[in-house]
């Protein structure tokens, strides 16, 4: 059982506690006060600085101050109130807008360490005859502006790691295209190395396609590709037996020497696999298995 000088303390220790955290508000709200009446001062050092440093340089002077505006009065506010997800969601907004334009990483978190040294640079004019009361003021402000400049980082990290993927994605869709050449049947023509990333996507890629067209015949090109490995190799079976699962053919053509080689070395069941020398071979095979008959040009002027 505590002893009453133990609860004594407690409860000093408590009431401390206490007595520092609205200590802490009070000083908040001053320095909120102080940013909101010296706002265009600020702001135009701010923005100034950031010019001075060559930061945002992708920006014009006039989108530099308009974005330092939002981020002054979003960065006060969650100093004001103690939330930041109005920051946080400006935070992903802009860094929508300046990633496709270059802006770099070190870029955002050298304006907001800017920000910082600005904000920190007019409390000491301000309190520069009153030592004691500017370190109160730093040390609420601190934690608060260290919060604020981590949120407004990773927000923008964040946004960038998304575009990265969404261009990966992108190349590697561009980088395979499943082409429809004729009603019922789909080319892919593949160029590269393929690892097993890209193998797993290329083989979503095209059941998509055949589900989408209601392909019957696929030609798989891959003169473009210089060398494969027993892994990628056994990637491409699983993907002409997926590609039966959904009621198509597979013709594969451009196999070079090396590839073939590889094919047989891990003991691939070629006669499962419908393969032609050339890709120009592999659409007339297509057609023939569709039932397209191909009529020389000389005998249908004739006809007419």
């Amino acid at each position: 059982m505590p002893k009453r000088n133990d609860l004594h303390d407690l409860g000093t220790l408590t009431t401390e506690k206490s007595s520092t955290a609205e200590d802490n508000i009070a000083l908040l709200r001053e320095l909120v006060s102080h940013l909101r009446q010296n706002r265009t001062q600020l702001r135009q050092e701010w923005a100034r600085r950031i010019t001075e440093a060559k930061l945002l340089t992708a920006m014009s002077q006039e989108e530099i101050f308009t974005e330092a505006t939002a981020v002054y009065d979003n960065y006060v506010e969650a100093l004001e109130t103690g939330t930041f997800e109005a920051l946080q969601a400006y935070a992903r907004n802009l860094s929508e807008r300046i990633i496709p334009r270059g802006v770099e990483t070190h870029e955002v978190i050298g304006i907001v360490l800017l920000l910082r040294d600005v904000l920190a640079r007019s409390l000491f004019a301000k309190y520069q005859h009153d030592f004691a009361l500017l370190f109160r003021i730093l040390d609420a402000y601190e934690p608060a502006a260290n919060r604020i400049a981590n949120t407004v980082s990773v927000g923008f990290v964040q946004e960038r790691e998304r575009t990265i993927r969404q261009q990966q994605e992108a190349i590697r869709e561009l980088s395979t295209p499943v082409l429809q050449v004729r009603e019922r049947l789909l080319i892919l023509p593949i160029i590269g190395v393929i690892d097993p990333q890209r193998s797993r996507q290329l083989t979503e890629q095209l059941l998509r396609g055949i589900r989408t067209n209601r392909a019957k015949v696929v030609v798989i090109d891959i003169t473009g590709v210089a060398a494969m490995d027993s892994n990628v190799a056994n990637a491409l079976v699983q993907t002409v037996e997926a590609t039966r699962l959904l009621g198509a053919t597979v013709i594969v053509t451009g196999l070079s020497p090396e590839i073939a080689q590889t094919l047989v070395t891990i003991g691939v069941d070629l006669a499962k696999m419908n393969t032609v020398g050339d890709l120009q071979g592999g659409i007339e095979e297509a057609e023939r298995l569709l039932g397209y008959k191909v009529v020389p040009i000389s005998e249908t002027a004739q006809s007419v």
